[in-house]
């Protein structure tokens, strides 16, 4: 699987399992907890979820079994990430704009 995959993976599966447990939330709310936010309510819980969720994935992720991780995170490989080329020509000055 190539990096780019892999990165693309280990992003989307946490987001999803972050939206399902967000919609569980949202629908188990208890009033007091919701009204007070208003329409944003629904809005805040996803991006909150999210963040909480991806923390809680990465931190635990050295503990979890693979087929686990795999389900949770999408790949048990992180992506490897090579540092950008250079901006500077072969004979060591930057190009003029």
């Amino acid at each position: 699987m190539s990096d780019q995959l892999t990165a693309w993976l280990r992003t989307i599966v946490p987001a999803a399992w972050s939206a399902v447990i967000a919609a569980l939330v949202t629908a188990g709310a208890p009033a007091w907890l919701v009204d007070g936010l208003g329409d944003a309510g629904s809005t805040l819980v996803v991006p909150l979820v999210l963040a909480a969720v991806y923390a809680l994935l990465r931190w635990a992720e050295p503990y979890l079994p693979a087929p686990i991780a795999r389900v949770l995170l999408g790949s048990t490989r992180p992506p490897t990430y090579t540092p950008p080329r250079s901006t500077t020509e072969q004979d060591g000055r930057h190009p003029t704009a």
